[in-house]
């Protein structure tokens, strides 16, 4: 006979993020098995991620290949974009892409320079000082001769337009380098005022360093190198480089090397080393103010350097979903330089996007779990071929034929704000499998009403299953209808009904209200799902009241 009506309440819902790597029977209720097209946001909720809106028109020679590489210009706001074997510029508050060449070194005409790739590494500095600094980005990549784009003219002259030169024709290249042609790195770093370059061809264990204040000079001056022969084990070789508490770290696959002292590069020393660890995925690398973060074969891990002892232990932040993002890292296989990361400040999240899984992995950097770990969730329908956050923190997406800027909550808007060719996304968010403290007893689920803010008019499913069965029961709701968001003051009037209930209206013009659902069935195991189609209105769940009656044992 089954028992009187039981509730209970699973406040924050996802608030934890995903955890597949425990025991989902075992979870605390603030995690979630599947959170797709989610964000934690400011608030602790789980909500919705936001959309994408294209930058520019299309360029013709671009087409629709995909964006592979950004990187701004902090000093002028021009974005460098490579695509189709092509370099591009996208210059600060234009709506046009610009197709690039390789001029010569007085800038009377273009060169011949042969791309075969857009696996760009850059990085920028100024050169000189005072009222004379003028910005100058670096790129490279493999089996490339370096470029710097500047100011063109002869002997730093710097007084044309903005173009790039070869670093051979504007600088020098290491002495050691007798045919400038032969330094080909894939890595290069700016910090410290100075240039860092690393895994060049054929030299994947030392790292050659410019004069101060002078990123194209690499042979004169206090210009210089750093041999890894002797540092790291076995002919480990260097994968990337960062800057981060005044430190030089340099990356290994298999292990790390931290550098005191960058700036007086007389005293350039080791301070570190560490082992067992490193780096399998260049553009993985992002410094996000206060660490560092990176993809090792493990996961995703962090390096918190505790400046007491003098040491960096490893954090790993991926530990809740960590044999799935290594399955979805190994499916990339041999080509790991086309995974992209970033970190975006305003919503405090580094996301990590795995080309060939489809996968972008996001972790929630606002706070730590008990375990060391981030709160995770995954995005499986943006797939970005590129990401940046640019110096005013706007996160950049490279799509096919296009920059993409993180925003407003439709996939496509066009870059005039047209959003005939745009589509939704679906949010997709699954409780852990719960028992209600009572694993053997039977339990007849009645009802799930689902508080929820936003989501204006869209339609949500609320899902049901039992037993640990991936088969769930479907229920169709429509939210209110109206122009209610986190981001307007308009006042709307709504009514009651059977289904979706609104509770209250903030000053804000916030909504929030709740979706009830008459559910059935039994079992000794209770999951529930939400799933909306994201249509131009943000939406996070509140909470969740379920209500069950309990029978026998079994």
């Amino acid at each position: 006979m089954a028992k009187q009506l039981l509730t209970t309440t699973i406040s924050a819902p996802g608030f934890l993020g995903i955890n597949t790597q425990e025991s989902s029977v075992d979870l605390a209720s603030g995690y979630a098995l599947e959170a797709f097209n989610c964000v934690i946001d400011k608030f602790g909720r789980i909500g919705a991620r936001k959309g994408y809106q294209y930058k520019h028109t299309s360029n013709v020679d671009l087409g629709s290949n995909n964006v592979e590489f950004l990187f701004e210009i902090p000093e002028t706001g021009d974005v460098l974009v490579g695509g189709n074997n092509k370099l591009f510029v996208l210059a600060s508050g234009a709506s046009t892409l610009t197709t690039s060449t390789v001029r010569n070194d007085t800038n009377s005409a273009d060169i011949t320079y042969n791309i075969t790739g857009n696996d760009w590494s850059a990085s920028s500095i100024v050169y000189g000082e005072g009222p004379d600094i003028s910005p100058h980005a670096y790129v490279c990549q493999s089996s490339h001769e370096p470029l710097v784009f500047h100011k063109l003219g002869a002997s730093h002259g710097h007084s044309g337009s903005y173009g790039f030169n070869k670093l051979s024709d504007c600088g020098t290249v290491p002495t050691v380098y007798t045919t400038p042609s032969d330094f080909k790195p894939n890595v290069v770093l700016g910090a410290y005022g100075r240039t860092w370059w690393a895994d060049i061809t054929g030299d994947e264990q030392t790292v050659y360093f410019s004069a101060l204040l002078d990123g194209s000079n690499l042979s004169t001056g206090d210009s210089g190198y750093l041999s890894l022969v002797d540092v790291f084990p076995n002919g480990d070789q260097i994968v990337g480089l960062a800057a981060h508490n005044g430190f030089l770290i340099i990356f290994g696959r298999r292990n790390i090397a931290i550098y005191s002292n960058p700036i007086d590069v007389t005293s350039l020393t080791l301070a570190d080393l560490i082992t067992n660890v490193g780096c399998i995925a260049r553009d993985s690398i992002v410094n996000t103010g206060t660490d560092v973060m990176f993809l090792s074969d493990t996961g995703v891990r962090s390096i918190a350097r505790v400046i007491q002892e003098k040491s960096a232990p490893i954090n790993d932040i991926s530990f809740n979903i960590r044999d799935d993002l290594v399955q979805y890292v190994e499916s990339q296989g041999t080509t790991k330089i086309k995974i992209k990361a970033a970190y975006y400040p305003r919503d405090a999240f580094y996301i990590l996007s795995i080309p060939n899984s489809t996968y972008v992995f996001c972790f929630d950097l606002r706070a730590r779990l008990e375990n060391g770990a981030a709160r995770a969730t995954i995005w499986d329908s943006i797939k970005p071929t590129a990401l940046h956050t640019t110096y005013s923190g706007v996160l950049l997406l490279g799509k096919a034929g296009y920059v993409a800027e993180y925003k407003n909550y439709l996939d496509g808007v066009e870059e005039d704000g047209t959003t005939t060719n745009a589509t939704t996304y679906k949010l997709s968010y699954y409780t852990n499998h719960f028992d209600l403290g009572a694993p053997t007893s039977l339990k007849f689920l009645k009802k799930a009403n689902f508080t929820v803010i936003g989501g204006v008019g869209q339609n949500v499913f609320v899902k049901y299953g039992f037993d640990y069965v991936a088969s769930y029961k479907s229920l169709p709701k429509k939210l209110s209808a109206g122009s209610v968001s986190e981001y307007n003051n308009e006042d709307n009037l709504y009514e009651y009904n059977d289904t979706v209930a609104p509770i209250a209206e903030y000053s804000s013009g916030l909504l929030l209200e709740e979706v009830r659902s008459n559910l059935g069935g039994s079992g000794s195991i209770i999951q529930l799902g939400f799933e909306a189609d994201i249509d131009q209105n943000p939406l996070s769940i509140q909470k969740i009241d379920v209500y069950v009656k309990t029978g026998k044992t079994v």
